[in-house]
């Protein structure tokens, strides 16, 4: 095996925070939008919350693949050596559930969208269509989206806890590894 970086990437680095910052915002405007559109019978303000949902999510997912290409080619550094092994499973374990829910939620988001013919984004673009109109398809998949994102709200509240953690109670290196 190819020797391990001393360090993440600036690219790494910037991947990471772009797509948290996405993510972060995703999520809770995701449940906002579901619950105003069955509040105002999906008014234009919800319309631009799903355009703008649909957008950046497939944004994301071109940032996750992006992220995993860079992670395959480069690298990524060897666990901090204040980690106990049962600390690198976890870590491992929950930094591979983030990567599948990151690819999952945005796949199942688009294909729900294509079943459901509703494939427009920002700028007059519209994703491809990968499955054809099918409304009960549609329902189906976006409860395994809406599903799978709470998965992923909580994988994300226990790795920046895990972070936190490491910055101000153990005090060791490992949250300094992802800051710029």
């Amino acid at each position: 095996m190819a020797e391990r970086p001393a360090a993440y990437s600036g690219l790494q680095k910037l991947i990471h925070w772009v797509t948290a910052l996405l993510v972060l915002t995703l999520i809770p405007v995701g449940f906002f939008m579901v619950t105003r559109g069955k509040a105002t019978n999906f008014d234009a303000v919800t319309g631009q919350l799903y355009t703008a949902h649909k957008t950046f999510g497939f944004i994301v997912l071109l940032l996750v693949v992006l992220r995993i290409a860079v992670r395959l080619t480069r690298g990524t550094p060897a666990p901090e050596p204040t980690l106990s092994r049962f600390q690198v499973i976890a870590s491992e374990a929950v930094h591979g559930l983030i990567y599948l829910a990151l690819i999952a939620v945005p796949l199942l988001g688009w294909i729900g969208v294509s079943a459901y013919g509703a494939r427009d984004l920002f700028g007059g673009f519209a994703l491809p269509e990968i499955v054809a109109k099918n409304p009960g398809l549609a329902k189906a998949v976006l409860q395994y989206h809406g599903l799978i994102a709470i998965a992923l709200a909580a994988l994300l509240f226990a790795h920046i806890g895990a972070a936190l953690m490491h910055r101000f109670v153990l005090k060791d290196g490992v949250m300094r590894r992802m800051l710029p």
